[in-house]
């Protein structure tokens, strides 16, 4: 089979030596690596011929773990996707939410704990988020305002990810754990199609400490997938899902390309593919689109 193997990095030298390194490491995965093609500064693609995908795959992730270097391997074929579901928080964005609206409550150690805990799985996520909102209690809805102008900004390459697909037919839509007061001023900011998440209750002035139901987490973010995925009628083959936590565990298990971004160890273990040193634009690379095929500003 057809295999394409990209390789990003925001070291060029690091992935000249990477390129090298695995090609000598595919060899001995019985795979045939063809020329290698740039598609930018930093990242280059590689057409390679195996019996089978994973033998691939963990020979790439083993000779790269000490590198500063992003790798995907994926079947060439399909490799473009025609739907992209995105978390917000920690993904899209470079922050909680939730723990900097606990700043302005002044409870932000308490909440941070909780949500770290939340994210690597170890609580279950709907019972956290309860937690979290009822210790927001008061909070004047000003300081939702307050948070977004002052803490809330897109990681490098999420506009240009979220751009560049939908100026190529690509759906993509924003699915969150965290709140709809963000998400709906993220997804203009980034291009988003559409966006999903929770709703904080309120009473026009401040936080009632109560989050609406249902909650949207894990199962929620799945269906999300699979129904934006039929509405579109696309196979789930044809879909890329990134995030960072436990909550998007699921999303990236079932989407054609599930991606790991920044990612907590559970998610990390069991995506297709890490963005661990790269920005965003990682996954337009993984895709093979090249740099001058961006959407920028």
């Amino acid at each position: 089979m057809e295999i394409a193997l990209t390789l990003v990095s925001p070291q060029e030298t690091a992935l000249a030596a990477a390129t090298v390194q695995l090609t000598q490491a595919l060899a001995g995965a019985q795979a045939r690596v063809k020329e290698p093609r740039p598609l930018g500064p930093s990242a280059v693609d590689l057409s390679v011929e195996a019996a089978a995908l994973e033998p691939v795959r963990a020979a790439a992730q083993a000779a790269l773990s000490e590198m500063p270097v992003d790798v995907c391997v994926q079947p060439w074929e399909g490799r473009r996707k025609r739907l992209l579901i995105a978390d917000m928080d920690s993904t899209i964005i470079g922050c909680e939410c939730i723990d900097e609206l606990a700043d302005f409550a002044g409870v932000k150690d308490k909440v941070s704990e909780i949500t770290e805990r939340a994210m690597r799985g170890e609580l279950d996520f709907e019972a956290a988020l309860r937690e979290r909102v009822a210790m927001l209690k008061g909070l004047p809805l000003t300081d939702l305002q307050r948070a977004y102008d002052e803490r809330v900004v897109l990681n490098p390459g999420a506009r240009t990810l979220v751009r560049t697909m939908a100026e190529n037919g690509a759906r993509c839509v924003l699915v969150s754990g965290g709140f709809s007061f963000f998400t709906t001023r993220v997804a203009q900011a980034a291009g988003f199609h559409a966006q999903r998440a929770n709703t904080l209750i309120e009473d026009g002035q401040v936080l009632a400490g109560e989050v609406g139901v249902p909650i949207l987490g894990r199962e929620a973010k799945l269906a999300a997938l699979r129904e934006e995925a039929a509405g579109q009628g696309l196979d789930l083959a044809a879909t890329l899902a990134i995030g960072d936590g436990a909550n998007d565990l699921a999303m990236i298990e079932a989407a054609g390309l599930g991606v790991a971004y920044r990612a907590k160890p559970v998610v990390a273990a069991q995506a297709h593919a890490k963005v661990d040193h790269a920005d965003l634009t990682a996954l337009l690379y993984f895709q093979g689109y090249a740099a001058t095929d961006f959407v920028t500003d």
